[in-house]
């Protein structure tokens, strides 16, 4: 029987992508990065835009030479921030998904609070924090666990709740008990479902950092980006940014081949 003529079409460019060595994230990535910055420089040009408006990203550049030291040490407190949130975000996110599968009376109670957590904005909640916990790291890390918690969560708890059925009656056959189950059975079904959450939140949990480092900080690059805007250095905004978006594509590139590692039998259609 002959094929479809999409499929052998789509076949045909999936093999041109490959030869061509585009099909690789990471030059993807690349290619991306040199257009948006042709783009941005073009911009600049056409439209004479002076440097307080938009710099150039050659000006962008040559701030993160100038002024390396200095936005090394804030991007490292900010990457500490951010880890040690991943760390906190991540563990409650499990904690709170095995608690609503398990115990059916506790998740009555739960998911309010887990849907509460997101009706209050974050930046109502980062003054509070301020004032408990204080300026230092410790407001940030759990500002950054707050805003990975709800994504965390959901996506393991609906990978819990949603193995496949015939697996849990295989194992009832033989005598497993629910704990067997949990372990052996729906923590390896879930681990893909969780692993799409950790995307999600190595992407989102530096915005938890910055916007801690906003509201009151002395160090990382939220507090840099503030310092810089009074005193009306554009070009030294964008290099942080820069350096903070750079962070997060680096955090999930870093994730997904770790995750793609550990769980081999997920689907990379």
């Amino acid at each position: 029987m002959p094929s479809h003529p999409q499929l052998t079409l789509q076949k045909v460019m999936q093999q041109q992508s490959k030869r061509s060595g585009l099909s690789h994230p990471v030059i993807r990535l690349l290619v991306s990065t040199v257009i948006i910055l042709s783009l941005w420089q073009l911009a600049v040009i056409i439209f004479a835009l002076p440097s307080f408006i938009l710099p150039g990203p050659v000006a962008v550049f040559e701030k993160l030479i100038q002024r390396c030291d200095v936005l090394f040490y804030h991007a490292s407190v900010t990457a500490a921030e951010v880890v040690f949130g991943l760390l906190l975000g991540l563990s409650m996110g499990l904690c709170f998904a095995l608690q609503m599968l398990l115990f059916d009376p506790l998740r009555r109670w739960l998911l309010p609070i887990l849907i509460a957590s997101q009706a209050v904005p974050v930046f109502a909640i980062a003054p509070i924090l301020m004032l408990w916990l204080g300026y230092g790291m410790a407001s940030k890390v759990v500002m950054a666990g707050l805003i990975i918690f709800f994504p965390v969560t959901t996506c393991c708890y609906d990978g819990l709740r949603h193995t496949p059925t015939g697996y849990l009656d295989l194992t009832k056959t033989m005598g497993a008990n629910k704990w067997q189950q949990l372990r052996h059975i729906r923590l390896p079904a879930a681990l893909p479902a969780l692993a799409s959450g950790i995307r999600v939140a190595v992407v989102v949990a530096p915005i938890g950092a910055v916007v801690g480092e906003w509201v009151g900080s002395s160090e990382g690059l939220g507090y840099l980006m503030l310092q810089a805007n009074a005193r009306m250095l554009i070009d030294e905004m964008f290099a942080a940014l820069l350096i903070l978006s750079s962070f997060s594509i680096t955090l999930y590139f870093a994730a997904d081949i770790a995750l793609k590692r550990l769980i081999p039998w997920q689907s990379n259609s």
